[in-house]
């Protein structure tokens, strides 16, 4: 569409985990591949935030590295729209580890400017310049250009990661759990901060995340992720207000809710199947308190609804698009299914 900055269609990426030669010939063991993800569909809008989630494992970064080319995709394509003044659209991507993404021996006035020297962006004095306002754009002092990263707080040092993502001027950020790795109170700090520079610079988000609670505070579009498939996608409140998928109920079930901490909420057995190996028909069936035959043998397909939102999932293509409930008739005992919407 034209107001996308991004459309991913048909993407797919595998990995070859086989053994090494002599073994699989020794014994007669074939070649196995990893299907890290397994071809979505989706659009990034333009100036907005499109938001990832799902478990750990479902395939969330891996996209996240074939949007950003650090992946070539097995099948499908990645379409840019156009940048400023006709150019290519610019990415960067801000990395989950504040830790280890910088360069511990290297000082942070280094660490910024090296894009700017690297694609001839500034040039002598000018570099100095605008490092000193990338440090002062994300709340530091230009002072901070001398110390080194061992110096800084994580907090901190997530915002020389943004001062660095931004010193190639993008209009595309990939973000990949940028604050899970730090403290509530700092991650609501940076939130807040990626959110100002949203507004003030035009810039558009791929936002990855496994906690729903964070991405509603950033997210205009929610698309839920399960064993490298997207079966949920709606914007944000739509999502919350109405979740569809039985897995989308059950993450929303997971946020805490202060307002009403006893209420209810039905505890789901079951590991994530191996990616290795993974369940015929629907992928999500083994802990699916809604399953049936059809769900185990016949993989769902994308549908999308009214407001925008679109699902993969039998149980609410045969009500219409209503979100996943159990049937009245179920056998006595049968689990009655989660239905989402009581958490906030």
């Amino acid at each position: 569409m034209p107001d996308d900055a991004m459309t991913a269609t048909g993407l797919t990426r595998r990995f070859d985990v086989s053994a090494p030669w002599l073994n699989r010939v020794i014994e007669r063991r074939p070649r196995q591949f990893l299907r890290a993800v397994d071809d979505i569909d989706f659009a990034v809008p333009r100036g907005g935030c499109l938001s990832l989630v799902g478990e750990s494992g479902c395939g969330k970064s891996t996209v996240a590295r074939l949007v950003t080319g650090l992946y070539a995709p097995s099948a499908g394509e990645i379409r840019f729209a156009p940048g400023r003044a006709g150019q290519p659209l610019s990415a960067q991507m801000i990395f989950q580890d504040p830790y280890a993404s910088l360069n511990p021996r290297w000082r942070v006035f280094e660490i910024i400017a090296e894009p700017l020297r690297e694609l001839k962006l500034r040039e002598g004095d000018a570099i100095r310049a605008r490092v000193e306002e990338l440090l002062s754009i994300v709340g530091l002092s230009p002072r901070d250009g001398t110390k080194y990263p061992h110096e800084f707080s994580g907090g901190q040092r997530q915002r020389i990661s943004i001062a660095r993502a931004l010193a190639s001027e993008p209009e595309f950020l990939v973000c990949d759990e940028p604050t899970s790795a730090l403290d509530v109170s700092v991650q609501a700090q940076i939130l807040n901060l990626m959110r100002r520079l949203q507004d003030e610079l035009g810039l558009t988000y791929l936002f990855i995340s496994h906690d729903l609670s964070v991405v509603r505070h950033m997210s205009d579009r929610i698309a839920v992720m399960y064993l490298g498939r997207i079966v949920e996608d709606a914007p944000t409140e739509t999502l919350f207000a109405m979740p569809r998928h039985p897995y989308t109920q059950l993450l929303l079930d997971t946020i805490p809710d202060v307002r009403n901490p006893q209420r209810h909420r039905p505890v789901k057995d079951g590991e994530v199947p191996s990616p290795l190996d993974p369940p015929p028909g629907c992928s999500f069936h083994p802990r699916c308190p809604l399953a049936d035959a059809r769900c185990r043998t016949e993989k769902p397909q994308m549908r999308r609804w009214p407001d925008g939102s679109r699902t993969a999932c039998h149980r609410v293509e045969e009500q219409g698009g209503s979100p996943a409930r159990a049937r009245s008739n179920r056998a006595p005992g049968q689990a009655s299914g989660f239905v989402g919407g009581g958490a906030t």
